[in-house]
């Protein structure tokens, strides 16, 4: 089922009764600011507006992070490539955040070693300026090591702002194949510096949603509920689960729906022709000779289409990206079998002895990223920034949000609750600029901390489980630790990875409805390939007793969870019985 955010849902028309969490919003019927879209740019303004005592609400109609916000290349960069596009602005805050980001979600947001294989030294001197008046590509040349030291060493003077970020390096051919030695026998230089990446995209966005819940509680928050139109009453919701149509009045409406902004205005009778977006898609694998390749480090360089593409390890399997394709908005974004062939194309390009075939592919997945329109700017020139657009719906001031990254999540989350401020006529009272987020307040990062943490807050769980809550979580497990250890938890047959009283937080706590909630984005279940048919059955028999499934209900669910699994992200769930 598509929908305004641009995820595919579960086909969820399963006359449900209606939620508590529903049903208060249609109790309560009105709020002084309604944000629609539940990605992490509309959770993070609602994490704001409820720190400055708003009574905000926000609505999306998949899951929390299910459109582009959770199918990022799970990088925190600065944007070293916007360089050439001009975008200065953009990169001074790019790295400001990511430096920031480092030190308050510590338990999610981690250093990410950077090596880009330089394989000439002068090219792409003469085109850069090119580029950068026209922002268009050309024949493809690929940028030398000059272009990129240049490049580099103006990163560096960007990223001293409040971080500790190393300065990079560059080294010669010798010691670069002593480093990587599966890099092509050509190559000239490497070039070393640090960003950082988020391993858990989805959990972030949940730990910023749960802060902006705790912050206030005349705030909600409820997911599987669409925006559907507009009248003089106020804005028209549905939930997606029971069918339920009410309406909800706000002073101001905040449209987050990423790249489908233009719909969502569309249903609330505000026309808009913002958003241009282009596909971006991934693929993760199960490689160890790829992994080993990479040595911990993430592989970024120009393709020899000109594209920017990278390779990196997220704990035991390899992430591969991205493409930058113009794309039609109402079709499925999935990983085509065209997009596999270039993925494999550029590993060889960069490891030309390393052979990857399909059989290595354990996930894919792809999203549309939330571009402003363009005329002929090429895709990967359309700017990252962003913009607030305003309007109104039924004489109510609307404020579209064209554009963002992850990156700069909390400054645009903070300049746009700003102008939600402004139109309140309320000031701001709390600056998230220091903040800590969720489970990364008093995080324990060097082994012997961990050690006791874990020891401090086990709850009589064993050392291993509550490590596993830590990495999830983030210091917000002792709570989870606790919750489980009330009673009654037991761990499922088919993977240690999760228990039946963690399912049951997870349906408390952090609104689960489907099972791909749980494999997709409550856990990395999906992502590293650990699922199996048995696996989905048993998670929906746990999740039926919680949410009161019928048969049929839970036949539906597990049948639709294997056709969201195999259309959008590749995976065949096999029985493990053979």
């Amino acid at each position: 089922m598509r929908n305004s955010t641009g995820s595919t849902t579960p086909s969820a028309e399963q006359n449900r009764p209606v939620r508590e969490s529903v049903q208060q919003l249609r109790d309560g019927g009105k709020a002084s600011v309604l944000i629609i879209g539940g990605g992490i740019n509309g959770v993070g303004t609602f994490r704001d507006l409820s720190l400055q005592g708003i009574d905000v609400t926000l609505v999306e109609r998949g899951d929390y992070c299910q459109g582009a916000s959770g199918a990022s290349s799970h990088m925190i960069h600065g944007g070293i490539r916007y360089l050439e596009n001009g975008e200065f602005r953009l990169v001074r805050e790019s790295v400001i955040e990511r430096n920031a980001l480092l030190k308050l979600a510590p338990h999610y947001v981690k250093p990410l070693q950077t090596t880009i294989p330089i394989f000439s030294t002068f090219s792409g001197i003469m085109a850069a300026p090119l580029r950068f008046l026209t922002h268009r590509q050309g024949a493809p040349r690929e940028r030398g090591a000059v272009l990129i030291k240049a490049g580099l060493t103006l990163y560096d003077a960007f990223s001293r702002a409040g971080g500790t970020v190393p300065r990079h390096r560059f080294v010669g051919r010798k010691k670069s194949l002593q480093q990587l030695p599966r890099l092509r026998p050509d190559v000239k230089y490497t070039a070393t510096y640090f960003d950082a990446s988020v391993h858990n995209p989805e959990r972030l966005t949940l730990d910023v949603l749960q802060d902006g819940l705790a912050a206030n509680p005349r705030s909600r928050a409820v997911n599987y509920v669409s925006a559907v139109g507009s009248n003089a009453d106020g804005v028209v919701l549905r939930d997606e689960l029971s069918g339920d149509v009410f309406t909800i009045q706000a002073d101001v409406v905040v449209n987050a729906t990423g790249a489908w902004v233009d719909g969502t205005n569309s249903a609330l009778g505000q026309g808009s022709s913002f958003m241009g977006g282009t596909k971006g898609s991934h693929v993760v694998l199960d490689h160890p000779e790829l992994l080993a390749a990479c040595d911990g480090r993430e592989i970024f360089f120009e393709h020899s289409d000109g594209r920017i593409v990278l390779i990196y390890p997220m704990g035991e399997r390899v992430l591969v990206g991205t493409t930058d394709i113009e794309t039609d908005m109402d079709t499925p974004a999935v990983c085509t079998d065209a997009e596999i062939d270039y993925f494999f194309d550029l590993i060889h390009h960069v490891f030309p002895t390393v052979r990857v075939s399909r059989e290595s592919i354990v996930y894919s997945f792809s999203g549309v990223r939330p571009l402003p329109r363009h005329d002929d700017t090429q895709p990967g020139f359309v700017s990252r920034d962003y913009r607030i657009e305003r309007g109104t719906t039924s004489g109510r001031p609307i404020l579209s949000l064209v554009g963002g990254k992850w990156t700069t999540f909390r400054a645009l989350s903070e300049h746009l609750a700003n102008e939600v401020l402004e139109l309140l006529q309320r000031g701001r009272t709390v600056s998230t600029a220091a903040l800590p987020i969720g489970g990364g307040l008093a995080f324990p990062q060097q082994p012997r901390d961990v050690a006791a943490w874990i020891e401090a807050n086990s709850a009589g769980l064993p050392p291993e489980r509550v490590r596993l809550l830590l990495g999830r979580y983030g210091t917000r497990a002792a709570g989870v630790a606790a919750f489980l250890a009330e009673g009654g938890d037991a761990p499922l047959q088919t993977t240690r990875e999760v228990s039946t009283r963690e399912l049951e937080y997870m349906v408390r706590h952090e609104q689960v409805q489907h099972i791909s909630d749980v494999l997709i984005r409550r856990t990395a279940l999906a992502f590293n390939g650990l699922l199996s048919a048995e696996l989905v059955e048993e998670i929906a028999d746990v999740l039926g007793g919680l949410l009161g499934w019928s048969e049929s209900d839970r036949k539906r669910e597990v049948e639709e969870t294997r056709r969201v699994l195999q259309e959008k992200h590749k995976v065949s769930v096999q029985s493990l019985v053979a």
